[in-house]
């Protein structure tokens, strides 16, 4: 299968395309791993260019069964992801606001549209991610992990006591402190 067959078509746009409303056939499996530390893996061989990452990430989604797809138009190819499918590589805060930035450059603003829930790993970890559009997810990775957690707050809720931070008003957890004991 090759790489730029699936990407014919699909012009680089600042946008993503409209991959909710492509309804093609399971085309079949690709040879392609989305690993947990976000290096995507063709065929054994890591893709190294940066462009060619993100223009796949665009037309990237996660269906009820579970399962990522490459989709297009016409075509449907089902990849394996290990964990979450991209990983936040960069945090910042302003007025109030923290935005997260993905390994594909994707930057989500922290708020009620977009929230972070603590899920475990495939190791078992309880790692904080952050659900993107199309079913995907990004797992925050280790360093952004520790900056926020230096700027969080502990708070008693219902299930225990949980680290996390506001961002636009709203509760970003990190961690349930007593579990991680």
């Amino acid at each position: 299968m090759q790489l730029e067959r699936i990407l014919g078509g699909i012009a680089p746009l600042a946008e993503r395309p409209p991959i909710g409303q492509w309804t093609p056939e399971l085309s079949g499996d690709m040879d392609l791993l989305i690993a947990r530390d976000g290096q995507w893996i063709h065929e054994g061989t890591a893709i190294t260019r940066h462009e060619l990452v993100q223009l796949f990430a665009r037309i990237l989604r996660r269906e009820a069964d579970g399962h990522h797809y490459l989709v297009t138009p016409v075509e449907k190819w089902r990849i394996s992801v290990e964990d979450c499918a991209f990983v936040v590589v960069e945090a910042s805060f302003d007025e109030g606001i923290w935005t997260l930035t993905t390994n594909v450059g994707e930057q989500v603003a922290l708020g009620e549209q977009h929230r972070l829930v603590v899920t475990a790993t495939p190791t078992g970890e309880r790692i904080p991610q952050l659900d993107l559009v199309h079913g995907v997810a990004a797992r925050l990775g280790r360093n952004v992990f520790y900056q926020l957690v230096e700027q969080g707050e502990s708070r008693q809720l219902s299930d225990g006591t949980w680290l996390g931070l506001e961002s636009d008003g709203h509760w970003q957890p990190l961690g349930n402190v007593e579990a991680d004991e």
